[in-house]
């Protein structure tokens, strides 16, 4: 993740001085940000001004964020990829911290029934007569699990993400249910706290 940082005096002035910086480090963005204020062409350049920023997904990077702010989000951006920008976007860029991701976070899937599919064989297929097994309606049972207390949202990546609000699966026999998954397609998550509730249409 990275911003663009302008001299204000400059902005003002009608001259853009300023360069993109890597927005990960709060100590490494202030010399930075010092270094374009000392080499302005407006004499006494003391404040600085977020002209944009690039890399951070959906999240909001004010002109005026603070500096810390901006290199703490920009870290766990730059560790967790969107699906942090995704559960910071939703449960308020503020309140998102890396103790509540990792709580949040469950791991990806290639589609919200994928994710239904794995939920219902790892939590209530070994209690399901085998011959009965043929008729399990998957479809219907992902689509309950959406309409109550899941929802998703578009990632960019091609992915959605899904929160958990209430109800959280019993883990597998061999593990979590994040076992063996890989880093692509659709990411799965639950809030701690408030619940949100959002509706869009999935293409």
């Amino acid at each position: 993740p990275q911003v663009f940082v302008a001299c204000l005096a400059a902005y003002n002035a009608g001259k853009l001085h300023g360069e993109w910086i890597d927005a990960t480090d709060e100590d490494e963005m202030n010399e930075a940000i010092q270094k374009i204020l000392s080499s302005s062409p407006e004499p006494h350049a003391e404040e600085w001004i977020i002209c944009d920023h690039d890399n951070f997904y959906e999240l909001a990077i004010h002109q005026y964020a603070p500096i810390d702010e901006v290199a703490r989000l920009g870290a766990l951006v730059e560790e967790h990829g969107e699906a942090f920008a995704a559960y910071a976007a939703h449960t308020g860029q503020a309140d998102a911290t890396e103790e509540g991701f990792q709580d949040a976070f469950n791991g990806h899937w290639d589609s919200e029934q994928a994710f239904g599919e794995e939920m219902f064989d790892e939590c209530y297929l070994n209690d399901v007569p085998e011959s009965v097994q043929p008729y399990i309606d998957y479809e219907k049972f992902t689509r309950d699990l959406m309409m109550d207390g899941y929802f998703s949202v578009k990632a960019e990546e091609g992915g959605v993400v899904l929160r958990m609000p209430v109800w959280t699966p019993a883990p597998s026999r061999d593990g979590d249910l994040t076992d063996g998954m890989e880093d692509e397609g659709f990411v799965i998550m639950h809030p701690t706290g408030h619940i949100t509730v959002i509706s869009i249409t999935l293409s």
